[in-house]
């Protein structure tokens, strides 16, 4: 049981989602940190001033209060790894598209074999 469990541990898929889960945690700080210390103060200038975002809030009634600045920062860390994604989605299908027409070069030796058993099938019928 430990060697399977060892085995499964060592598949590919398994340790490039543990990767992956990693960078991701990282990314999310690197992009949470970029709203916060960059993006933040130039909304804030545009916004009236307050220091932060996630202090912006509608109060209609004392009870009834929306705290829109801590969406508007979740919506721009979305729209920031969303865009991240993208491009770097982009790159890999650019790379894999490239490797791909490389790919599709035909053998000019499978060719004539291909048409020898065309014609050897084609004997064999008549």
């Amino acid at each position: 049981m430990l060697s399977e469990f060892k085995t499964f541990i060592m598949r590919g898929n398994v340790l490039d989602l543990a990767v992956g889960v990693i960078i991701g945690g990282a990314f999310t700080g690197l992009v949470k940190s970029l709203t916060n210390n960059l993006i933040g103060p130039i909304l804030t200038f545009f916004t009236g001033g307050t220091s932060d975002l996630a202090n912006l809030e509608l109060v209609i009634t004392k009870q009834l209060t929306f705290k829109y600045g801590a969406f508007l920062n979740d919506l721009i860390n979305f729209l920031i790894t969303a865009f991240v994604v993208f491009i770097l989605i982009k790159v890999v299908n650019r790379l894999f598209r490239t490797n791909k027409s490389e790919e599709v070069a035909v053998n000019p030796e499978l060719e004539i074999l291909s048409d020898i058993r065309d014609l050897l099938e084609t004997q064999k019928k008549a």
